[in-house]
């Protein structure tokens, strides 16, 4: 095997766990977003959350899209302001 191989297969599993790291922060996100309805409680501007998956989806990107790194934050960030609209009450459970 030659260098040149050896790269493009560590490039091809880098880009995969990166991936699979995007997706599983989409997963919680929806689920987030799931509990937070269910439970009656506000979830923010909804263009957050739609803006956030949009974002994964399209081919446009700050980064190529083997780079899941901007997509990663901006899940995060939308998680992370769905978690912020919830009222702070004592005693709550935890979200997924």
């Amino acid at each position: 095997m030659d260098s040149t191989t050896l790269l493009l297969i560590v490039a091809a599993v880098v880009a995969a766990g990166l991936l699979a790291g995007a997706v599983a922060v989409l997963v919680r996100l929806v689920r987030t977003r799931r509990a937070l309805l269910r439970a009656g409680l506000p979830t923010g501007p909804r263009w957050v959350f739609w803006g956030a998956v949009a974002y994964l989806l399209l081919p446009t990107d700050l980064l190529p899209d083997p780079v899941y790194l901007d997509d990663i934050g901006v899940l995060l960030l939308a998680l992370r302001s769905l978690r912020a609209a919830r009222p702070a009450a004592p005693g709550d459970p935890r979200l997924p």
